[in-house]
């Protein structure tokens, strides 16, 4: 690594980045920057540079620099490569020419060559010799005596190395279809394009189910107006690191209220006109499970989930607004709905869902679950009294139908019941012979004290609900599997 060249061609695929500019300022790349411009600094001569003016800030940016690296990766869950790591960069970056590419348009001949040369930087950028910096910042401080920290960055430099190397070999990650390792990043504009018309833009390409966290009103406000919406839209998104990774075939029963659910789904990623849905039922019957499932089974067509919470429907408007600049399409999914009063937020969803002068955009639909069937709780005091009604008094139904009039403003309204117990018993065997607690060998005996201790479950805790036979065999599975007859219960 003593061709100082190398290291000004780095730093000038850097500071070249136009439309990428921003993967320039991630953390990993500003410390790399930071890095490379103090060991330029080196000195001629015997001494390669003095610890008192640069040496110390080298060690430092190092530290700062495999930092940097070890916590993008942390973040995105990626494999221990500086390669892939810029990759992801690359793709997770919001600019002109990636929302030109995600919304299929033809993109002008001026973003198609720039986006052509930046990405020719970001190959370089990414098959930088880490190591070889690595082993030469170590040589550096030998000279100076400081050989636990040579020992250290040496160390370090030969685990990134055969971390970075052994994952390119085994050709698993899907980013390296896109950008082969040893070529030019250039010459994958049209993979990179396809990739991106496919799984969006930015953040969104990243995850498919995310939580919109307005908090940063202002930035996202300044955002929309100084750049692009779609830049804004990644500022008030958190993506979901852990998502439920529950799929249609894990779910038992409920057949026709899932079919429901599933055609209007089909026919909003069609294009077609969908519904807004209303998953009215009660508790751990899987009205949640069935939404996040279908968002699961749909995630490669471009279908995002993006819950929010009642607190936030405030903001919807805002939302709708991002969103619709997109060529994604959304699934607004807010989890137990309800309401103590007719607020703002009640307001403010009734008005988005039918009522108001804003329109939802085509590619968004709304899926809400609840306990409630009129979503707000009702009083006794709200209910219009016998003279008034006698009387004709409309005005003394006002409050109600207020009540009511939100619950009627989703287009479906799917009705998940408690299930009877022989369904109850079904669900559960379904999930235990998922899990291979039981299977097609078990015993006759073995399915009847199976099925004794579910419904004794049921009876000591939640009741019968899909959720409550989940609860069960989780129990089953953690105490000693299928063997059921050495399972300690806790009413044993």
């Amino acid at each position: 690594m003593n061709d100082s060249n190398y290291i000004y061609a780095a730093l000038a695929d850097i500071a070249g980045l136009s439309l990428f500019a921003a993967v320039r300022e991630s953390p990993v790349l500003a410390a790399l920057r930071d890095l490379l411009e103090d060991v330029s600094e080196e000195k001629t001569g015997d001494d390669p540079f003095s610890l008192s003016d640069i040496g110390q800030d080298i060690i430092s940016d190092w530290a700062a620099f495999t930092s940097s690296f070890i916590q993008s990766l942390w973040q995105s869950r990626g494999g221990y490569s500086f390669y892939l790591t810029v990759a992801r960069l690359a793709l997770a970056d919001d600019n002109p020419y990636t929302h030109a590419a995600e919304k299929r348009q033809s993109i002008p001949p001026v973003l198609n060559a720039m986006a052509r040369t930046d990405l020719s930087r970001l190959g370089r950028i990414a098959s930088f010799e880490i190591h070889s910096m690595g082993f030469h910042i170590a040589e550096a401080l030998r000279k100076f005596g400081l050989e636990a920290s040579a020992q250290s960055i040496e160390e370090e430099t030969r685990v990134l190395y055969a971390e970075g190397k052994k994952i390119l070999a085994e050709g698993k990650d899907p980013l390296l279809a896109i950008f082969p390792e040893n070529a030019n990043w250039g010459a994958s504009l049209p993979a990179v394009t396809e990739y991106l018309r496919r799984n969006g833009a930015g953040l969104l390409n990243q995850r498919h189910s995310f939580y919109w966290t307005p908090e940063n009103t202002r930035d996202i406000q300044a955002a929309a107006a100084v750049f692009f919406p779609p830049a804004a839209l990644s500022l008030s998104l958190r993506p979901v690191q852990n998502p439920d990774p529950i799929r249609l075939g894990d779910l038992y029963g409920y057949e026709y209220q899932r079919s429901t659910v599933l055609e209007n789904t089909l026919r909003f990623l069609e294009g077609k006109y969908a519904n807004n849905l209303l998953l009215y039922g009660d508790r751990g019957t899987g009205k949640s499970a069935t939404v996040k499932a279908v968002s699961n089974e749909y995630a490669g067509r471009g279908l995002k989930l993006l819950e929010i919470g009642k607190s936030d429907l405030g903001y919807l408007s805002e939302l709708l607004d991002l969103l619709a600049g997109r060529s994604l399409r959304f699934i607004i999914f807010i989890d137990d709905l309800s309401f103590e009063t007719p607020d703002d937020s009640f307001l403010s969803l009734k008005a988005l869902l039918e009522g108001g002068i804003e329109c939802r955009p085509a590619n968004v639909v709304i899926y809400a679950t609840s306990n409630r069937r009129h979503l707000v709780r009702e009083h006794l005091a709200d209910r219009p009294s016998a003279e008034a009604a006698a009387s004709g008094d409309m005005r003394a139904f006002d409050t109600m139908q207020e009540q009511f009039s939100l619950a009627d403003r989703f287009g479906l309204t799917v009705i998940y019941a408690t299930p009877g117990q022989e369904d109850y018993l079904r669900i559960a065997e379904h999930i235990a012979e998922k899990r291979g607690l039981l299977s097609p060998a078990s015993t006759e005996e073995e399915r009847g004290r199976f099925r004794e201790n579910a419904l004794k479950w049921e009876k000591w805790f939640n009741g019968r609900s899909p959720r409550t036979a989940v609860q069960y065999v989780d129990w089953a599975a953690g105490a000693g599997g299928g063997k059921s007859g050495g399972i300690r219960f806790p009413w044993d």
